[in-house]
């Protein structure tokens, strides 16, 4: 077993392979955090308390002659609310006597093999050496218990945590906070990285120093968001890439979610993560139980890219539905860029056959397929074929489309309604506003009330529909704005701080519906780009539109950001037209294509407006992805330095085996008398030796004089001396190294 019990001290012990998490419940029955970090063995680290008296830190009582007893200093393990811990809470409850202070103590535990699972919310799934814990607390004069779930996953150095909590008493308990997670570590100084942004530039990761007071990472957009993703790394001030201490903590929630942190008045640090309670209550009748989002936490002393590699692991064995680590996903044309909304059988039937000429796998027709959509004011919610545009219908366009070779797929907006619908026309009171309040309208959009079930059921049985209805073997599942005026015509008055909650829960119903309808079917996340790119949507669809904007230099930070937690297979990425139609900017197609090949690569523009050049770099680029797909999608990833001054990005991908390396090489910008590009490479076998494969058209390594094909070095000169580039010219070069271990 992974969790070792003392039961002299009652003290939980839950080991990776390289970390262990202490917890103790304590004489009075306050569970303490202890410790997370490295693996601890035998000991037990309780030397660390130190109960210190502080000033304006009340007491427990009877411990009037111990008064450094103080929760208010003490390292906690979920925290209370109003009973002397003036620091962040973690729960938040009122009973029906009015009473809204919370004091847990110590009640029970069970440990059991095997993971536990979340009814209705996403979880890390089972694998063979995972192991539970459930520690259950209770508030005696709320009557309320709270069991704190952990899942311990040994050889991925992962640790879950959810929280369960039941009103035992005999009147309704209100929610107003009810977070997933909270940690306090005791000692060190630390950094947080978090990742914020804004649409077509997500999660730009920022690196500051933990001040003093209260730092908090949030969204209340009713998704997880472009503008702060519910993901942060806590690491020593000292930490870079390999080495340091590094916690990354992810919360496995698609809506609104905080993420507070604190640095106390003993420069202790406390990590609480949860849902954004800004717009959250929740009714507890009596024996009625509420389960908290998941939260994934790792830890790595040898820096944040073994972290975020940590992270990738689960995400993509114990996240992403198992099949797709060995389904292949097709390499994609969307048409989008090439007709947005003025499209007919003729022009899809002309970008199918380019496609197919190309060697590309499926065509994905995007929005304006449906109702009166000719623009983005008209027809969302009115899921039939616009018959106007598509005289064949859609079983005979998919059958037209396959005749070429290729897979069909299908954009849809299943939560959202436009005023100017047949649905809306008909159920006006199916959309989220408030009584006597103009709603608040983006893209002349409004949101369904998806927390009702007749609402659900109509969204599933349309889509029902529309895929048994013709051979479509995808969907892109968008959501193009956030939640506003959150309130539902179906729940009472004292339950309208559920909807926001109950909203992400109905996303969660019809995902899993539609997947057990169709479990064929790939359905890609999308929501704006990456306004939902989070662990809790992965865990039903196997990838996510990364961002709107497929610009290769803005997707470098976007892309490298989002790798801090998310792996590669997720993150969907497209070559498209140049000049980019988000910034204008004139890259080659080889960046482009590098670029998207850090992703689940596809295309996004029109064929017919190609070079013949063009075409065959295409044709090119697709036989590399497919050759290397498996070190691209499944090898461990390295975020790479460029040396010295050079402006650019540099990752590789490196298999499991080792004996091959795929390194990307991108400058941002090129000068004159250009210094040398160079870097070390990372996670090769050192007393193996390589042979250099350059990919890149008209590009050579210049760190030796030999042919190139000749090329062989060892993994120790690779990572310790390093590889030199021989960029192409021009703007924007890019340039992918292939390294394959020597027989």
């Amino acid at each position: 077993m992974s969790v070792r019990y003392y039961e002299d001290s009652r003290t939980w012990v839950l080991d990776t392979v390289n970390s262990s998490y202490v917890i103790r419940a304590d004489e009075t029955g306050v569970l303490r955090h202890l410790f997370y970090g490295g693996r601890i063995e035998g000991c037990i680290p309780d030397h660390l308390r130190r109960d210190i008296d502080r000033g304006f830190s009340g007491n427990i009582y009877g411990y009037s002659d111990n008064r450094g007893y103080s929760p208010d200093t003490i390292p906690q393990e979920y925290s209370g609310h109003g009973a002397g811990d003036q620091r962040i809470s973690s729960l938040i409850a009122e009973t029906s006597s009015g009473i809204r202070s919370t004091d847990l103590r110590y009640q029970s535990y069970s440990i059991t093999r095997g993971k536990y699972t979340l009814e209705g919310l996403p979880y890390v799934r089972e694998c063979d050496d995972a192991d539970t814990l459930i520690i259950t607390l209770m508030d005696a004069a709320a009557g309320l218990t709270v069991e704190l779930l952990y899942g311990v996953f040994y050889s991925s150095d992962v640790i879950t945590r959810s929280v369960r909590i039941t009103n035992v008493s005999e009147g309704p308990i209100i929610l107003h906070k009810a977070a997933s997670m909270c940690i306090d570590m005791s000692f060190g100084s630390w950094d947080l990285i978090h990742f914020h942004g804004r649409h077509c530039m997500e999660r730009q990761p920022e690196r500051i120093n933990v001040p003093g007071g209260i730092f908090t990472v949030s969204s209340n957009r009713g998704m997880s968001s472009h503008h702060h993703n519910p993901f942060i790394v806590l690491c020593s001030n000292d930490s870079n890439e390999d080495s340091g201490d590094c916690y990354g903590m992810m919360l496995m929630y698609s809506g609104s979610h905080r993420i507070e942190t604190e640095k106390d008045q003993t420069g202790s640090v406390r990590v609480v993560a949860g849902i954004d309670p800004e717009d959250f209550s929740w009714q507890l009748d009596s024996g009625s139980c509420f389960t908290c989002p998941e939260t994934i936490l790792t830890y790595s002393a040898s820096g944040l890219g073994q972290m975020s590699r940590n992270l990738h692991r689960i995400i993509r064995e114990n996240v992403i539905e198992p099949r797709y680590m060995t389904e292949k996903r097709p390499v994609l044309i969307n048409s989008w860029e090439a007709c947005y909304f003025d499209f007919d059988d003729a022009k899809i039937d002309g970008l199918a056959r380019s496609a197919s000429d190309l060697g590309i796998d499926m065509l994905v027709l995007d929005d304006g397929w449906f109702g009166a959509r000719n623009n983005d004011r008209a027809g969302l919610g009115d899921w039939y074929v616009n018959t106007d545009k598509l005289q064949c219908g859609l079983d005979a366009l998919a059958q037209s489309i396959n005749r070429y070779g290729l897979k069909f797929g299908l954009w849809i907006e299943p939560e959202m309604v436009n005023e100017d619908s047949d649905l809306f026309r008909s159920h006006p009171d199916w959309a989220i506003t408030e009584p006597g309040r103009k709603p608040v309208v983006a893209r002349d959009q409004l949101v369904l009330d998806i927390t009702r079930e007749d609402v659900r059921d109509y969204i599933y049985d349309r889509i029902c529909d529309i895929l048994g209805s013709a051979h479509i073997e995808y969907i892109k599942w968008d959501m193009n704005r956030g939640l506003n005026n959150m309130y539902s015509s179906a729940l009472p008055p004292h339950r309208q701080g559920e909807v926001s909650h109950r909203y992400v829960l109905g996303v969660y119903d019809l995902l899993s519906r539609i997947r057990a309808k169709f479990p064929d079917v790939l359905i890609e996340g999308c929501a704006g780009g990456g306004g939902r790119f989070d662990a809790g949507m992965l865990f039903y669809c196997p990838q996510i539109w990364c961002s709107d904007n497929t610009d290769p230099i803005s997707r470098l930070i976007i892309q490298e950001g989002t790798s801090y937690g998310y792996p590669v297979s997720a993150m969907g990425s497209h070559v498209s037209a140049s000049p980019n139609h988000q910034t204008g900017r004139s890259t080659p197609i080889t960046t482009r294509a590098a670029v998207a090949m850090e992703g689940t690569f596809g295309y996004e523009l029109d064929p017919a407006g190609l070079s013949r050049e063009e075409r065959e770099e295409i044709r090119r680029e697709i036989r590399i992805y497919k050759r290397l797909y498996d070190l691209i999608n499944y090898g461990d990833h390295y975020r790479l330095a460029l040396s010295g001054s050079i402006e650019g990005t540099c990752w590789s991908a490196v298999s499991k085996d080792r004996k091959e390396c795929l390194v990307t090489a991108v400058l941002t910008d090129v000068h004159g008398n250009q210094p040398v590009v160079h870097s070390r490479l990372k996670g090769l076998e050192g007393s193996a030796s390589y042979r250099i494969e350059v990919l890149t058209p008209d590009s050579d390594p210049v760190c030796s004089s030999q042919d190139r094909n000749d090329m062989i070095l060892s993994g120790s000169a690779l990572m310790n001396a390093g590889l030199i580039f021989d960029m192409p010219l021009g703007d924007y070069p890019a340039i992918q190294i292939l390294l394959t271990a020597a027989e």
